[in-house]
């Protein structure tokens, strides 16, 4: 555990960049051989390096974002720790403890809150619905964020880390899990029902996530976790669904036009807000 903790304390920034690159390569070449949607270019323009480029233009807008506002996660950490302020200054745990206790409150706060209140909250539901567009949910699906989101999970990131007492080896600990565990869960391939039964006990699975990008409500308002599985059901916002039954995107934004050009999607948040449509399911369906 040491050691682990010896690594993040010092990790470049080119093996940051390689677990982000890295993790995009491997899961795209595992969805390219088990799809569990073959999406093909047909009337609606599908064109998966099309789709791909769009997905990756906003990863680096969330890199812009993240690398200019870093600064400010760097001086919480420090402030927390030099002042020993959070939960982590104010308990003595074993290494080991600490590791799983402050990456599951980063995890709650840092993702799960800011998921949920992006949903409940009109304003950042705005930004947060360029996500919701995406038509082809795949890998690459996992930093589709519009830079004005990037700056509102940023901002709950360093709450957590506020709240937590976070050094900063666990953050970065925390960044790599995250992306990783994201770009998994977003990946175009559905796992068998035996290991997902086993692994979301643990980890939000790709068959777990998938619900969350059903284009109605009330099924896209379930399934917010991003490393940790149980935050749902804590809460009451798990629901299951077969991947068969799954139709991506959002039903206030429908038109290829709409979701298929950078352009429009950076104008959404800044445009006429339309109230979902949702659809009526049977009373022992609903989450």
């Amino acid at each position: 555990m040491e050691r682990l903790v010896h690594y993040f304390e010092h990790i470049p920034s080119s093996h940051r960049s390689l677990i982000l690159v890295g993790g995009i390569t491997l899961f795209w070449l595992i969805e390219s051989a088990v799809p569990l949607f073959r999406f093909k270019r047909d009337t609606i323009g599908y064109r998966k390096l099309h789709h791909a480029g769009i997905n990756i233009f906003f990863t680096l807008t969330t890199i812009l974002v993240n690398f200019i506002l870093a600064f400010i996660l760097l001086q919480t950490s420090d402030w927390t720790v030099r002042h020993h302020v959070g939960l982590l200054q104010w308990i003595t745990l074993p290494l080991w403890a600490e590791v799983i206790v402050g990456l599951m409150i980063l995890d709650l706060i840092g993702a799960w809150l800011a998921h949920w209140t992006e949903h409940k909250v009109k304003f950042m539901w705005r930004f947060h619905l360029i996500h919701h567009t995406d038509a082809y949910v795949d890998t690459t699906t996992a930093n589709r964020h519009h830079p004005g989101e990037s700056v509102i999970r940023f901002a709950f990131t360093t709450l957590a880390v506020l709240i937590v007492g976070s050094p900063m080896w666990l953050v970065f600990l925390y960044q790599a899990l995250s992306v990783l565990l994201s770009q998994f869960n977003h990946a175009n391939i559905e796992l068998p029902r035996w290991a997902d039964r086993l692994l979301s006990l643990v980890i939000v699975t790709p068959n777990m996530h998938h619900v969350h990008h059903h284009y109605v409500l009330p099924v896209t308002n379930t399934n917010y976790g991003n490393i940790f599985p149980f935050w749902d059901r804590l809460f009451g916002t798990y629901y299951e669904m077969a991947g068969n039954e799954l139709h991506y995107g959002i039903d206030t934004h429908t038109e290829p036009s709409e979701h298929s050009h950078i352009g429009n999607l950076l104008k959404i948040p800044f445009s006429k807000y339309r109230p979902p449509v949702g659809e009526k399911l049977p009373a022992e369906k609903l989450p």
